[in-house]
């Protein structure tokens, strides 16, 4: 009786909001389909759909909030707050497994309220900004379409919908920046961006790729999950059994990426042009949102694997970390447009994340 009275009294609380948190991200995904299909028959053109599309998917990530506060003010002194996990396989075939799903905890809850909130604060800057373009509709799906891959990569439980929400982060932002492509100073600014964060995204493939063809036998065989899972390579590695070179090697990998997504040296060169030629709303969501993300993707993997590594590589990160801050603090300092001052001073900005 008072192991059962102790048991519940440590159970963990739940809420609809932690369990539905796939929600978030799928909201703006419909509404993004919505806005291509039927947004110029509409009144406002579509972007009354991508507003309330984000003002959903903030109400759930604050309820999301909420309740994870009270799941850790619910556990007992010293517990382990567990992840909030929900998977579904979505392909299988012999023994293995796909699965695609939410992971839920402390740093995914503010990730997700930040990016729901300015998500929404620049699809409403955007209604009058924008007002009369000519491609107005398709502004806001691909805003709308941006918001939800950022979403999806937040929440993401294993690297195939990491990969998934990192990929429609590009893809979007080579359409927002490059918005009014009849200029060619846009488009050549949106054709940099891309191919520059594609060279960084090489190493995401790379990273990824690794993990599961090194942790894939042993996550099927102790957790029964597939290689691609985060929180099967997290225990992986943390089991004493990977080899330390392709721990390195894969932290590396995935550094790269993060550094191409958060516009870090030397993979900086997209952001200026990116702040002067695209749309401020474009502009605003990548600087305020999709820089912090590369980093973001990257925590996911270093909180498990890099302090293996760490005294291996890390010189190599602050290095970088310190030219960023330095160089391209130097040269924001001596910029005549207020645009590419911002640019620049995100890029430091980051060098310090």
């Amino acid at each position: 009786m008072m192991i059962a009275a102790s048991e519940a009294l440590n159970q963990l609380s739940s809420g609809w909001f932690l369990d539905h948190a796939y929600l978030i991200p799928i909201v703006p995904a419909v509404c993004f389909f919505i806005i291509i299909l039927f947004g110029k028959r509409l009144p406002m053109k579509g972007s009354e759909v991508g507003v309330l599309s984000m003002v959903a998917s903030l109400v759930l990530a604050g309820g999301t909030a909420m309740q994870w506060i009270d799941r850790v003010n619910s556990a007992a002194e010293g517990q382990f707050i567990s992840p909030v996990v929900h998977t579904w396989n979505w392909w299988q075939i012999g023994g293995m497994k796909f699965t695609i799903g939410q992971s839920i905890d402390g740093l995914a809850v503010i990730v997700l309220v930040v990016v729901a909130f300015i998500s929404t604060l620049v699809q409403i800057y955007s209604l009058e900004y924008l007002r009369g373009d000519r491609r107005y509709t398709h502004f806001f799906a691909a805003l709308t379409l941006f918001s939800a891959g950022m979403l999806a990569m937040v929440i993401a439980e294993d690297t195939i919908l990491l990969l998934l929400g990192w990929e429609i982060m590009g893809l979007c932002s080579f359409m927002l920046i490059g918005h009014w492509w009849e200029d060619g100073a846009n488009s050549r600014a949106a054709l940099k961006a891309f191919f520059t964060v594609r060279t960084g995204d090489m190493g995401l493939l790379v990273g990824i790729s690794m993990l599961y063809f090194a942790s894939n036998d042993w996550t099927t065989e102790n957790l029964g999950v597939s290689g691609f899972s985060i929180r099967g390579i997290s225990a992986w590695a943390l089991s004493g059994e990977p080899n330390s070179t392709v721990i390195l090697v894969a932290s590396i990998a995935l550094f790269i990426a993060a550094i191409g997504k958060s516009g870090q040296f030397p993979l900086h060169t997209w952001l200026p042009d990116v702040h002067v030629e695209a749309p401020t709303g474009g502009s605003a969501v990548l600087a305020a949102i999709m820089l912090k993300l590369g980093a973001y993707g990257f925590l996911r993997f270093s909180l498990p694997i890099a302090p293996d590594a760490a005294h291996e590589w890390a010189g190599l990160m602050i290095t970088l970390s310190l030219i960023a801050v330095v160089y391209v603090g130097l040269v924001a300092m001596v910029q005549q447009d207020m645009k590419k001052l911002v640019a620049y001073s995100s890029v430091a900005h980051m060098g310090f994340v």
